[in-house]
C-alpha cells in the first residue's frame, strides 16, 4: 500500500514535491493545501488529489500518511506540532525553522508523538555532492573548506519581507551550505565570524560571508549571495593529500594533487527532491530513522543564528549545541 502524501504550500518550492510524488514507488499525492484556490484545485485535479484551502483539514484528512511542508519557517512550529499530534510523518523544506528554539519545540513535539520527521536538505543528494564525499578519504586529515552558493535575485516577494521568512539570504540558502559543511567534514561548527548586506533586498540580506571554526582545528568559509545573473555553487576541501573541487550547479567535480588536476566522473544529474521523498519513504517502510534528522536541520539554522548574532555584535559568537 503506498503512503499518501499531503502537501501544504504548492507555490514555486512546494509545487517540485507534487511534481516527484509520483517518481517515488510506494507513495502518492492524497491531498494539498495552497492558499490561492484556484490554482491549488487545479494542481489538485491534475494529480488526482484532494485540495483543502487550510492547512489544518489537510492535517486531519485519514488519507494523508505524510505531511510535507513547503511554506514559510515561520510556519514551521505551528504547522510541524498539528501534523506530530495528529500522527503524521512530516518532511520538512529547510530551514527547520527560523530559530534554535523554535527547531527544538518541532523536535519536541515529534519526539513525543513518536512520528518519523525529515528536513528536506536536498543538496546531499545532488551528484557532485556525493561523489566528493566519496573521494574524501583521499585527502586525508582535513584542515580547510570553502563553499559559496550564487544565485540571480529571487521572485519571491515574501522573503523579503522579515516577519515571514525569519531572515534572509543566511537562513534560507546558507543552510545548505552550513549543512553540506558538517557533511562532508562530519564535523561541527564552534564559532562563526559573519558579514551582510544588502544588494537588492531591502528588509533582508542578499549578500553574506561567514567563517566558521569547526572542531578538529578545520577553519571553512560559506558565502552566499542572490544578487547577480549568474548560478554557481562552488565547492573546495583541502586535505594533507589534496583537494577537492567542485560546482553542485554545473555538475563538475575534480580531485588536485600538486599542478595535477584529475576529473571525477559525476555521473547523471539527480533529482533532489524525489532523492528526499524516497529517503522519507524507505526510512517509513524500514521504520527507521530518515538520513537527515530534525537535529541536521537544526544545526544548520544554529550556524545561522550565529552568524546573526555575529554580525549584530562585531564579533566572532560561538554556535548553539544541540
Amino acid at each position: 500500500m503506498a503512503f499518501g502524501v499531503g502537501i501544504i504550500g504548492t507555490g514555486k518550492h512546494g509545487a517540485r514535491y507534487l511534481e516527484h510524488v509520483a517518481d517515488v514507488p510506494g507513495l502518492r499525492t492524497a491531498a494539498i493545501a495552497r492558499r490561492d484556490r484556484a490554482v491549488g484545485e487545479r494542481q489538485a485535479a491534475a494529480v488526482g488529489a484532494r485540495y483543502y484551502p487550510e492547512a489544518a483539514a489537510l492535517v486531519e484528512d485519514p488519507a494523508v500518511d505524510i505531511v510535507v511542508l513547503a511554506v514559510p519557517p515561520t510556519l514551521n512550529v505551528r504547522l510541524a506540532t498539528a501534523a506530530a499530534r495528529a500522527g503524521k510523518a512530516i518532511l520538512i523544506e529547510k530551514p527547520l525553522a527560523p530559530t534554535v528554539a523554535e527547531c527544538r519545540e518541532i523536535a519536541e513535539e515529534a519526539t513525543r508523538a513518536g512520528v518519523t520527521a525529515m528536513v528536506a536538505h536536498t543538496l546531499r543528494f545532488n551528484a557532485v555532492v556525493r561523489v566528493l564525499r566519496e573521494a574524501l578519504p583521499s585527502l586525508g586529515s582535513l584542515h580547510a573548506a570553502v563553499l559559496s552558493q550564487r544565485f540571480e535575485p529571487s521572485r519571491l516577494d515574501w522573503l523579503d519581507r522579515r516577519v515571514e521568512s525569519g531572515g534572509g539570504m543566511i537562513l534560507h540558502t546558507g543552510v545548505h551550505g552550513f549543512d553540506l559543511l558538517r557533511f562532508l567534514t562530519g564535523r561541527e561548527a564552534v564559532r562563526v565570524t559573519a558579514s551582510a548586506r544588502r544588494v537588492v533586498t531591502r528588509d533582508t540580506e542578499d549578500n553574506f560571508t561567514a567563517t566558521i571554526e569547526l572542531d578538529d582545528g578545520i577553519l571553512a568559509q560559506v558565502s552566499g549571495s542572490r544578487a547577480t545573473a549568474g548560478r554557481s555553487g562552488a565547492i573546495e576541501i583541502a586535505g594533507r593529500e589534496g583537494q577537492l573541487v567542485g560546482d553542485h550547479v554545473h555538475g563538475v567535480a575534480a580531485q588536485l594533487v600538486g599542478t595535477t588536476r584529475s576529473a571525477l566522473a559525476v555521473g547523471a544529474p539527480v533529482m533532489t527532491v524525489a532523492a528526499a521523498l524516497a529517503e522519507l519513504a524507505a526510512a517509513l517502510a524500514a521504520r527507521r530513522a530518515p538520513a537527515i534528522t530534525l537535529a541536521d536541520g537544526a544545526k544548520s539554522v544554529a550556524i545561522a543564528e550565529a552568524c546573526y548574532r555575529s554580525i549584530a555584535s562585531g564579533r566572532s559568537e560561538a554556535v548553539a549545541r544541540w
